[in-house]
């Protein structure tokens, strides 16, 4: 990452950062957006608004080439081998329902299995168990270990002929792990399943090559990347979109339609029904330049320290406890405090002006797995500084001592 003079100027291009007086530390819920993103989206409905692919006028012209300018910025971003393998979507839970119900509903038959690991976000879980139930397939959970990596002892055992589908959250947005893909995604293709990658709280904090990766499908969202709200991505191998059928059907995704029957449009277009989130995909597009134009290794290296600091000094107040925090936690790390409801812990910290995320995470099965309610979660991006670091920790440590009074 920069210089601390050059983060300064980097913090500048976030209005967010200013127009509140707090310490943004809530960045896997969703990121702040810098001027770039905000400007790109402005410009488009201020100087090419119109709808795009099916006007003979140059305003939809414009938009249709900024739309899918956009697309390419995507796949260079990813390393897709195709930008037809690029499907916008409004964000990781739309990607997974369009998996679940355009590839789980054709493929899956009773006896079935779709593992899924414990980490799992609600938007990875409910799909793929709600078609499941359809199916006569089966949920199967990949545990956790004590320290709150997965199990692979346990992912390897549980794979089998009856494994369809593997669906693994690249990083828990709860406790900050990483799971390592790099080996489970071979042996789950060994067996001849799928691979569904969510990738929502990895696409801000590490390059992703899903060529490098071998998954069959990856997915995330705009705004947790210092893109807009309404806006994400799925990207799945070509030959595996084309055998699927439409997740959504109406104008976009036809080729021709009459009351005897419907030609479907070819990739991308065939999963992207109705008039598209134009100014949203543009907007991600100079989201994702604008990290590649700092440099996602430096982002990650900042990062890193500022996690490496946050834990050293955390784990020197008394009466907290930093879950699954052996070992490394990328981008986000959750804590408790003993006797104290990690709401409160919540609400006083947003009182000394710093905002952090309290509750299950949308995570509810993980906690239950932990023996918890919840938790409060700190998670940091390439704006955030050492100071804001000083001030949480001191904040948290200062509330402890205030509620053991």
């Amino acid at each position: 990452m920069p210089s601390e003079a050059a983060l300064h100027q980097v913090r500048d291009q976030f209005p967010g950062l200013h127009e509140n007086e707090l310490i943004y530390l809530d960045n896997a819920a969703t990121t702040q957006k810098p001027d770039v993103v905000l400007k790109a989206m402005d410009d488009f409905y201020k100087t090419s608004n119109a709808n795009v692919h099916r006007g003979a006028h140059r305003l939809s012209d414009l938009a249709t080439r900024a739309f899918e300018g956009a697309r390419d910025k995507v796949q260079a971003f990813i390393n897709a081998p195709a930008r037809e393998e690029v499907l916008f979507t409004r964000g990781t839970t739309e990607s997974m329902n369009l998996l679940a119900q355009s590839l789980g509903q054709h493929l899956l038959q009773p006896g079935d299995e779709i593992l899924i690991d414990t980490w799992a976000h609600h938007a990875c879980i409910v799909p793929w168990q709600q078609i499941a139930a359809k199916t006569g397939a089966k949920l199967v959970p990949i545990p956790l270990l004590n320290d709150g990596e997965l199990d692979q002892s346990a992912y390897q055992s549980l794979l089998s002929e009856k494994t369809k589908v593997v669906s693994l959250t690249h990083i828990s947005n709860a406790l900050g792990k990483r799971a390592p893909i790099e080996r489970m995604i071979p042996k789950a293709k060994a067996q001849g399943a799928y691979v569904v990658i969510d990738g929502a709280q990895a696409v801000a904090h590490e390059a992703v090559d899903v060529q490098a990766l071998g998954c069959d499908f990856y997915a995330f969202s705009g705004h947790k990347c210092y893109g807009p709200t309404g806006i994400g991505v799925l990207w799945g191998k070509r030959a595996l979109l084309e055998q699927m059928p439409p997740y959504q059907y109406g104008g976009e995704m036809i080729d021709t339609v009459s009351f005897e029957g419907t030609q479907f449009n070819t990739l991308p277009y065939k999963f992207e029904a109705g008039t598209p989130a134009i100014a949203e995909a543009i907007g991600l597009g100079r989201a994702l330049e604008f990290i590649q134009e700092l440099g996602i290794d430096r982002i990650a290296a900042h990062e890193a320290a500022l996690m490496a600091k946050a834990k050293n000094e955390l784990a020197k107040i008394g009466k907290l406890t930093l879950l699954a925090a052996k070992g490394s936690n990328h981008g986000a790390l959750s804590f408790n405090v003993t006797g104290e409801h990690h709401q409160d812990i919540g609400i006083l910290l947003d009182q000394e002006g710093i905002a952090v995320r309290c509750g299950h995470h949308c995570c509810q099965p993980l906690m239950q797995s932990l023996g918890l309610k919840g938790s409060c979660r700190v998670s940091f991006a390439l704006y955030n500084t050492e100071e804001e670091v000083d001030a949480f920790v001191s904040a948290l440590a200062d509330i402890v001592e205030f509620l053991d009074d």
